[in-house]
């Protein structure tokens, strides 16, 4: 065994050390999967999910070949581990990777070109004095318009720097916001 140095491209990770800083990017993995999927040349938008949209399993057309939809999806999921921004609509498009229909395919292409205008986001850790563990989670009411139930979110943070985040759709109906946010 020997020792490699410092850690600066691992699994699709780049990582950048300094004196009071570490930085987790995947700008290399998100550029080739621009190219490869032929958004290299697409113009940017400002949010991944159009505003008021909501998504059902039977909007649009049935796509002939789901396939490439699920390769774009599968694709954004690795994303999510460094861009907590993108998690709950791409968790929302897994939804319909068993029956995906051409509206859901128009909506992960915006995701890529929202990615497009913000390639160099990711995790930025710094060293912080302060060691006090802080939770925040949402939860919107009745979300899905296929079955009413709830999504819940949650960011985690060990002083100022994120550490766990993730979403999750309910298991049950909830009656109210307080019963979903209760949930949450």
């Amino acid at each position: 065994m020997k020792d490699l140095g410092d850690i600066h491209y691992f699994l699709g990770l780049q990582i950048v050390r300094d004196e009071s800083t570490f930085t987790v990017t995947q700008t290399r993995y998100l550029l080739s999967l621009l190219q490869k999927f032929g958004f290299d040349g697409a113009k940017p938008v400002s949010t991944p999910l159009a505003s008021g949209s909501s998504m059902s399993a039977t909007d649009g057309v049935p796509l002939a070949d789901p396939s490439h939809y699920r390769y774009l999806v599968g694709s954004l999921q690795y994303l999510t581990l460094t861009r907590p921004g993108i998690l709950f609509v791409v968790h929302h498009f897994c939804r319909f990777m068993q029956a995906p229909h051409d509206t859901h395919l128009i909506a992960v292409k915006r995701i890529f070109r929202y990615l497009k205008g913000t390639l160099n986001v990711g995790l930025h850790y710094i060293r912080s004095p302060v060691h006090e563990l802080c939770g925040f989670c949402d939860a919107d009411w009745a979300g899905c318009r296929d079955d009413r139930r709830s999504t819940t979110g949650f960011a985690i943070f060990l002083g100022n720097n994120l550490i766990s985040w993730g979403t999750k759709k309910q298991t049950t109906v909830s009656r109210s916001t307080a019963e979903a946010e209760y949930r949450a």
